[in-house]
């Protein structure tokens, strides 16, 4: 795993990198069912090389960074869905790294990577919300004790920085109970893990559960672990005012927290139906306009820019030219 001054080195050479997009959407256009409460985490089970095949996608298409297929595989949700036992679960979520390092390698290997560009591996950690499979990770309304929270996470988490992620993607974070419960997971059980936080949010200023973002920033900011913050899975149009927000809440926090990197990748702007596991609704804007938005997003302080639910490849790339063209 990466350490925080590995990961600042890195970003300080490449000034900004770029996420790959939706895991979900893509293994749908490759012919995968993914209705199902683990959506796309039942694919490391049936369907192995076509995550393999998405994460070469978006290596190829310009992403810096991999998001393995683990943010609904928790290993309890595996284990209450599947029938497996809590090693084979963990073995599962393994997978999810292994599957995104090949993916990795095979990239390399085309040749169509440029010299000296270092691609990651971000293991997916997703909230308690995600594995209730109610759509909660939008509203953050549950509750749970930090213990509860603490021993939901720390098993996947175990898996993803035993196989060698090189960092953690906690995201879609909805509450601030659970925030808290997990950097100090982080502090106390994997003291050499680092990690990005991104959450969901109500509006610009507020998590999904109502804290004021910039409340969740100051904790975000506090840990040594957590090496970059922002937000995931919001609308596009609401990512500007969102990263504007934090921009302006960074200044006045005590150094070194106030040069925390801010990060975004959010969906295409459609709604999600958790009863039947589809999106709805049009897109937020039009492909057309996605270079205009990525402009603001990093004049308004973002360092890491993707895509999540329904952007795919083609949206990475014209992320990834915009960056470059700026």
């Amino acid at each position: 795993m990466l350490t925080s001054d590995d990961f600042r080195s890195l970003l300080q050479q490449r000034g900004t990198l770029v996420i790959d997009g939706a895991l979900a959407t893509e293994l749908e256009t490759k012919g995968l069912d993914l209705n199902h409460p683990l959506w796309s985490g039942k694919a490391l089970r049936d369907s192995p090389s076509t995550i393999q095949e998405v994460h070469l996608d978006y290596y190829l298409a310009g992403a810096d960074i991999a998001i393995t297929s683990s943010y609904q595989a928790s290993t309890q949700g595996l284990k209450d869905h599947l029938g497996i036992d809590e090693k084979e679960a963990m073995d599962l979520v393994r997978t999810s790294v292994k599957l995104a390092q090949e993916a990795r390698r095979e990239a390399y290997e085309t040749g169509k990577i440029e010299e000296g560009r270092q691609l990651l591996v971000a293991g997916s950690v997703g909230p308690y919300g995600a594995y209730l499979s109610d759509g909660s990770e939008y509203r953050g309304d549950y509750e749970r004790t930090t213990h509860e929270f603490q021993a939901f996470h720390r098993p996947r988490i175990a898996a993803l920085v035993d196989q060698g992620a090189d960092l953690l993607a906690i995201e879609t974070m909805p509450s601030l109970p659970e925030i808290e419960a997990v950097i100090a997971l982080l502090k106390s059980v994997f003291p050499t893990a680092i990690a990005w936080i991104s959450c969901t949010l109500r509006d610009a200023e507020h998590l999904s559960d109502g804290t004021p973002m910039v409340d969740v920033l100051q904790l975000a900011a506090s840990s040594e672990q957590i090496v970059a913050f922002g937000v995931n899975c919001v609308h596009m149009r609401l990512c500007t005012a969102a990263l504007q927000n934090l921009q302006a809440c960074l200044v006045d926090l005590p150094s070194p927290g106030n040069g925390l990197p801010l990060l975004c990748y959010p969906n295409s702007g459609e709604t999600w139906d958790a009863e039947t596991k589809t999106w709805r609704g049009e897109r937020g804007i039009a492909e057309s306009e996605l270079a205009t938005r990525v402009a603001y997003w990093r004049d308004a302080g973002a360092k890491l820019i993707g895509g999540c639910c329904r952007a795919g490849p083609k949206d990475v790339a014209e992320i990834a030219r915009a960056l470059r063209d700026v």
